[in-house]
């Protein structure tokens, strides 16, 4: 391996992914282990995170450990610390990866579509997951990183963290919306954006890199007039493949990115540039 290509090696790093069991979840912790580093892959749901462990050892990526852990319990999450130190003795690299989204491929029903009768209990819990889980998880893990002088954090954001959504993007061929994007998603991506700057500046004497990783829209089993629609509105003219964030994690993740610190790197084939 040349000088260069070195500066990508995750060697020695131990990283923690949350939400590891889900689709950019699992590309994360793939991406991290075959860059050198034991991964650490955390979910709520203990079993779901447990077969997709046992999934990658059997394709000989040993270095990921599965971890159940509740990002938006306090207790959870500084339990979690504790066993990854007690394991392994440091922590370098923190992915900020689970979050609740309202996606197209989830709808069931035209009830509680839009903004108008959007749930106050899915408002709730989406601040819960996407802003206050990534506040808690960067306290603990953070705090470990600016304690040793060193570390990198990423927190996953979306596109829509900095547009909103299209949403005539949602209606079906005969013209008629279902489906509306919410406002929560949205907004709690958009203070995602904020908070990764505050930390940057917060922890930056400390030498801890915090960065925002903010995707395009990701092919998950959508209808196929919604990525026919979807992949028109982008300059590539596709969906992202769900492995297409790989090397942007691994970059961020690793010293090829040393002087990079409170960036939103944006992958998302073009479609904010319009």
């Amino acid at each position: 391996m040349g000088e260069d290509l070195k500066l990508y090696s995750l060697e020695g790093k131990v990283a923690v992914v949350t939400g590891a069991a889900g689709l950019l979840g699992e590309q994360h912790c793939r991406a991290l282990a075959e860059a050198g580093a034991t991964v650490i892959a955390t979910d709520l749901d203990r079993g779901r995170c447990e077969l997709f462990v046992e999934g990658l050892s059997r394709n000989s990526l040993h270095a990921v450990v599965p971890l159940q852990m509740d990002i938006t319990d306090p207790v959870s999450v500084r339990n979690a610390v504790h066993r990854v130190k007690e394991s392994y003795g440091h922590i370098d690299v923190l992915v900020n990866n689970a979050a609740i989204n309202d996606a197209i491929e989830h709808s069931t029903t035209a009830d509680q579509a839009g903004f108008e009768s959007f749930p106050l209990e899915r408002w709730h819990a989406s601040l819960e997951v996407n802003i206050t889980g990534t506040f808690l998880c960067c306290q603990a893990f953070g705090r470990e990183m600016a304690q040793s002088g060193k570390g990198s954090i990423i927190n996953i954001a979306s596109t829509y963290g900095t547009v909103a959504p299209d949403q005539s993007l949602y209606t079906n061929p005969d013209g008629t919306q279902d489906f509306y994007k919410g406002p929560a998603y949205p907004t709690t991506k958009g203070a995602v954006l904020s908070f990764t700057r505050y930390l940057a500046a917060y922890w930056g004497n400390k030498g801890v890199r915090v960065n925002a990783l903010s995707p395009g829209g990701v092919m998950n089993g959508q209808n196929p007039h919604f990525i026919a629609e979807y992949s028109r509105r982008t300059p590539l003219g596709r969906m992202a493949r769900p492995h297409d964030y790989r090397g942007a994690i691994v970059f961020l993740a690793s010293d090829a990115s040393a002087y990079m610190t409170g960036a939103n790197l944006v992958v998302d084939g073009g479609w904010t540039i319009w």
